[in-house]
């Protein structure tokens, strides 16, 4: 704007709208910007003034809706589109944002970004950046997973009521919304119970959201309308009558809109208990379950690009057909694709398969969360030198204390795979070929590669399927290492 470039702001929903621009109005009163909304909320009068504003200069900021991308709308010197809840949009909104103008900067925001705008950022085609740091004194929402019982919706409503809270209800059908609304009175006379969807009038809805905001309502049943972006500080618990039947985004959206103040927030997702889960609505709700600290928005988007696949870069689809090929060999793919294009040239390293028997891993009791082992495979399986593996030990050393034999076989194992450079380990036989990861071993038994990998528990287990060697020899072979092994 100090460069007299004009802002778009895009968000999802007419109630975001109205939200963004009291939030803008404020942060922005000292200082000579105009600040225009473009919604449904404005009357045809206002719309069209907003419009001629934007053509001829005179609106520096707009706040607006699907509105914003119509052919209509033209503005004289756009310099950035922000984009909230970036989820929210399809592969055509991203294109007409394109075509407003090709020098256009644009910021993309969302919790849990869609698979393919993810995928974009992990293969580096699009930069990404992370807010990881939590407001001041915010506490992760306590979450909960099971089936749907009055008597557990009785308690949670109650419980709020009792420190004055609010409760959000969600029941996802316009029309079956009021007999829902209609049980809650019934389940808890005392709460004062509203309604609110999508297909209200835009004056009733907006009445109905401001009561709530201004504490007239306990209760507020609505449908997934409240996911984009709503902040309502005193709302601290919200449950979700069929979770089976949303999306995982668009749970954990539905989840942050709770938890928004210094109160402990409560989110419930529940099923029907007679109905069977899916495969794919059970591994959602059991992602949400597992994700509920602060900031877990982005494995959850991970795990959601796992499940539904990253779409077509280049077409309409946001997700699927990378069940193909699977993630990792996809992912690497488009990679090298990438580097290619920018005339990055990666190191191709030739690949060796060596089946070793041992019992080298990371076990559960020693890095209990399955994301933190997934991430210390991956480094493993990157190491490129025997000081890689040393600073990762140490790094576990540090985050979980001493490893335990199986930890230390895989990280010998790690040094066994570690490419060697040009001329060590070949060709030197004072050095035994690097003695198989510098065990101190005879070089004379060099030739048995697969052994020095071996803790000692696992040492004589292994020599019994060495071939080459009789029965006897084998023994002398062992009595001679055991000699040799330093203390």
């Amino acid at each position: 704007m100090q460069d007299g470039k004009q802002v778009a702001v895009l968000v999802p929903t007419t109630l975001l709208v109205t939200q963004h621009l009291s939030t803008f109005s404020e942060r922005m009163s000292g200082f000579p910007v105009v600040l225009k909304g473009l919604s449904r909320f404005q009357t045809d009068k206002e719309a069209r003034e907003v419009v001629a504003g934007l053509a001829d200069g005179s609106v520096d900021i707009v706040v607006g809706t699907h509105r914003l991308l119509s052919p209509e709308i033209k503005m004289k010197d756009l310099g950035l589109i922000v984009v909230d809840e970036e989820q929210r949009f399809g592969v055509e909104h991203k294109e007409q944002m394109k075509r407003m103008r090709t020098s256009v900067d644009v910021l993309s925001m969302s919790a849990t970004p869609i698979p393919r705008t993810l995928e974009m950022a992990v293969t580096g085609i699009r930069e990404m950046s992370t807010i990881t740091t939590p407001p001041e004194e915010r506490h992760p929402v306590l979450t909960y997973v099971g089936a749907y019982e009055d008597r557990r919706v009785i308690a949670a409503v109650r419980r709020e009521l009792l420190r004055e809270g609010q409760v959000f209800f969600i029941h996802n059908r316009v029309n079956s919304i009021e007999k829902a609304a209609a049980h809650i009175r019934e389940l808890v006379p005392e709460a004062r119970v509203a309604t609110a969807h999508g297909q209200m009038g835009e004056h009733q809805l907006e009445q109905v959201m401001l009561d709530f905001w201004e504490k007239r309502f306990d209760v507020l049943v609505c449908t997934t309308i409240v996911e984009s972006g709503l902040d309502v500080s005193n709302a601290n618990t919200m449950i979700i009558e069929r979770a089976d039947t949303l999306g995982l985004s668009q749970l954990h959206q539905l989840r942050g809109r709770v938890g928004r103040s210094r109160e402990r927030a409560y989110a419930y997702f529940l099923y029907p208990a007679e109905k069977p889960l899916t495969e794919t609505a059970h591994e959602r709700l059991a992602t949400l379950a597992q994700h509920s600290d602060l900031g877990g928005g982005m494995a959850i988007a991970m795990k959601d690009l796992e499940i539904r696949g990253a779409g077509n870069l280049l077409g309409g689809e946001q997700s699927g057909h990378i069940a193909d090929v699977g993630f990792d060999l996809y992912v690497r793919l488009v990679g090298e694709a990438v580097s290619d294009f920018k005339g990055e040239s990666a190191e191709e390293l030739g690949e060796i398969r060596i089946e070793l028997p041992v019992d080298a891993h990371l076990p559960h009791g020693y890095i209990q969360s399955e994301r933190l082992r997934l991430e210390m495979y991956k480094r493993l399986a990157e190491v490129r030198s025997d000081d890689d593996v040393d600073l990762l030990r140490e790094e576990m050393v540090d985050r979980y204390g001493q490893p335990p034999i199986e930890v230390e076989s895989l990280l010998i194992v790690g040094r066994f795979r570690a490419p060697r450079p040009p001329g060590r380990g070949q060709g030197d036989h004072g050095r035994g070929q690097e003695r198989a990861l510098r065990t101190g071993r005879p070089a004379r038994l060099a030739g048995r590669a697969a052994q020095p990998c071996l803790p000692q528990e696992h040492r004589q287990g292994t020599r019994e399927h060495d071939p080459r060697a009789p029965p006897a020899d084998r023994g002398d072979r062992g009595e001679a290492h055991r000699r040799d092994r330093p203390a």
